[in-house]
């Protein structure tokens, strides 16, 4: 696909939190690798997207925000940067618009914008198949075209007439799958004996708050089992110092990463993981690293989805595999000394570890792992757009 030289085009992007701006990140980078730098970009991101060109519109955690008790004293806020970015879309008129996830906001960018012929494509389909499925509806009269994350989600928007692309998860061409941990584990000065245990609470500060004193109790019952326990948390400039604050009265070795090659590194090092839902799981299951999930969300939230979700489970893999392939403690159920049991199982279980990572291939398989580029198939069908 080329774009005619004398003619650069214009395409604002708006991304609302970390897997978002990821997303956008390597979107504009294939992008730019496919018209050779021919094209332009402006809108709203994060650190990978500002790494790619982006200049900001306003700080992309201004809208890093989930769950209705969350939301409601941020709403103001949110309103006001609502405004700001439709007059900014308004006053620019990009040649196409790509909203990125977020769907409580962008959709709202979306429907603000009817009447100014500016095309839109949504990146991640909202998850009707999960709760609130009549939203497929209304989203297919909304834009022109949704990019979607797994293969069976196209069905349930196409029947409304929208066009629909598989694009496929970006974690799959992440490079999770090739990372180095013997250099990890030397580099940390690890002992070699050492029980390795990832913690991971979550990319958005609200996550970290919730799980991270739960799997911090999680971790110290562990530390009484196998006194020769290490813990690896990664981190996000967002949420880093609430980590640090958090580990800093912990009595074990603590070691925090700040990158994807570190924290790829320390997954595939690691013997096992205590994980928040998200794309985490798919990254795991990447490094192959043994995994339980644990989920909290705040009691009005939590209310609501115990009566709205239509899933049996949060975890990607699980959701893909349709069956619990990973031990899933969710809601009132995430409590400190089941998620340390199961843990103390995968730890002394060679065969519950072995069954995990067999459940991991057969997920990635379903995804198309190593079939084709997520990015580029996804930059394809804007540049189509746009021609």
């Amino acid at each position: 696909m080329t774009i005619d030289r004398k003619y650069i085009p214009h395409i604002y992007l708006i991304a609302g939190e970390e897997s978002g701006d990821r997303l956008g990140g390597l979107l504009m980078q294939s992008l730019k690798h496919i018209t050779t730098e021919n094209i332009h970009f402006s809108g709203v991101g994060g650190k990978s997207m500002i790494a790619e060109g982006i200049q900001s519109l306003f700080p992309m955690d201004d809208l890093a925000v989930m769950g209705l008790f969350e939301i409601l004293p941020r709403i103001p806020k949110l309103i006001d940067r609502l405004n700001y970015v439709v007059k900014d879309i308004r006053e620019v008129m990009p040649d196409l618009l790509v909203t990125i996830d977020s769907p409580d906001f962008n959709f709202r960018v979306v429907r603000r914008l009817v009447g100014y012929d500016i095309p839109c494509v949504h990146y991640v389909a909202p998850t009707v198949w999960a709760w609130r499925p009549r939203r497929a509806k209304k989203i297919s009269h909304t834009i022109d075209h949704l990019l979607t994350l797994f293969p069976f989600e196209p069905h349930y928007f196409e029947r409304y007439g929208l066009a629909c692309t598989y694009a496929g998860h970006p974690v799959l061409k992440s490079g999770a799958d090739k990372a180095d941990q013997e250099s990890f584990r030397s580099n940390r000065k690890i002992n070699k004996d050492a029980n390795l245990i990832a913690i991971i609470p979550g990319s958005r500060k609200g996550e970290v708050i919730r799980h991270l004193p739960i799997f911090a109790k999680a971790a110290k019952i562990l530390h009484g089992q196998f006194p020769n326990i290490e813990i690896i948390i990664p981190t996000i400039e967002a949420t880093r110092s609430v980590v640090e604050l958090e580990v800093a009265a912990w009595h074990m070795p603590v070691h925090l990463t700040e990158n994807d090659h570190d924290k790829y590194a320390a997954f595939a090092t690691a013997q096992a993981a205590i994980a928040a839902s998200g794309t985490v799981t798919l990254e795991l299951a990447m490094t192959g690293t043994p995994a339980v999930i644990g989920y909290k969300l705040a009691p009005v939230t939590a209310f609501l989805v115990k009566h709205l979700v239509k899933v049996r489970y949060a975890s990607l893999v699980n959701l893909i595999l349709e069956q619990e392939a990973i031990p899933e403690y969710l809601l009132d159920k995430c409590r400190a000394i089941p998620l340390a049991v199961a843990i103390r199982d995968l730890l002394n279980n060679r065969d519950l570890r072995n069954t995990q990572k067999n459940a991991y291939k057969a997920a990635l398989a379903l995804l198309g792992h190593n079939e084709f580029d997520p990015s580029r198939r996804a930059s394809e069908v804007i540049l189509k757009m746009l021609s």
